[in-house]
């Protein structure tokens, strides 16, 4: 049953907000919190081909003390693995989580992420994991591939995490941002906050009636909505509104229509990431 909020945790600096998002959203959501970390295949240096360049009997002791080296590479790697996860179940524990699980897999963080999805409700990430922590105006190499692949609502957070406030929908009128409007109203997990529904495009009819749609449907589930038709570019249009209304949480769909497709997917999807200085809930 897809019930669970699962947190990826490794030892990047995003870490702790990793924690700190999965806490606050399995105590709105009522849901179990299992904290995952994915260990991956450790890629032996007693693979590597030697033939040719040592003699039989020395080319054998190396290979032989390589393989222990990768033995003990991946123990190494297990047991700090053990200790990310007790670190992290401290935290939730102390965010009032008592009951949170810890997993440790082996393989690719995708692949492990989609054999789960079944009982995934909600995935939580960190914008970059530890190879790219310190690379700023980037995101992390699986974050693209997660949204691509897993169907299902990811919180994308920075490197601090509050209980948001103040949050926006990028709202363009698609099936898929309808179809959010429609999850986030049946959900408790956003019921506190103060919801801005911004639409990028022109003052018509057709998408003041859309945005008044998407109003009612939040407003009759107990959210607090305004909408917003602005101009510009996408790009640029939504971070300013971001940036000018103090907007904690970005909410949008992985996939659109109209000019704001052109925002959303493809490549300009790890543009906005990057360029977000608030976390994302990514909904599909």
């Amino acid at each position: 049953m897809a019930n669970n909020v699962i947190a990826c945790i490794d030892d990047s600096n995003y870490a702790l907000a990793v924690c700190d998002g999965a806490a606050w959203a399995a105590q709105k959501l009522q849901a179990p919190l299992h904290l995952l970390h994915v260990l991956d295949y450790v890629h032996g240096l007693g693979e590597r081909n030697l033939s040719g360049t040592l003699g039989f009997g020395a080319q054998e002791t190396l290979l032989e003390e390589l393989a222990e080296l990768d033995e003990k590479r991946g123990k190494i790697a297990m047991e700090q693995g053990k200790q990310m996860l007790a670190a992290a179940l401290e935290r939730v524990t102390q965010a009032g989580i008592n009951d949170a699980e810890t997993r440790q897999r082996h393989g690719e963080l995708t692949d492990t992420l989609v054999d789960l999805a079944d009982e995934t409700r909600l995935l939580v990430v960190g914008k970059r994991g530890a190879e790219s922590a310190s690379a700023h105006g980037h995101i992390g190499s699986h974050i693209e591939q997660i949204i691509r692949t897993m169907h299902k609502p990811i919180l994308i957070v920075q490197q601090g995490f509050s209980a948001p406030k103040q949050l926006m929908i990028a709202y363009d009128g698609s099936p898929t941002i309808r179809k959010g409007i429609e999850m986030i109203a049946a959900s408790p997990l956003l019921k506190d906050s103060v919801c801005h529904l911004v639409m990028v495009g022109k003052d018509t009819a057709d998408n003041r009636d859309s945005l008044a749609w998407a109003k009612t449907q939040l407003q009759q589930s107990g959210i607090e909505a305004a909408e917003h038709i602005i101009g510009g570019d996408p790009d640029t249009a939504l971070e300013a509104f971001q940036r000018d209304n103090a907007i904690d949480l970005l909410v949008m769909g992985a996939y659109g229509h109209s000019r704001i497709r052109h925002f959303i997917i493809g490549s300009t999807t790890t543009a906005m990431i990057c360029r977000c200085k608030t976390s994302m809930l990514v909904l599909r």
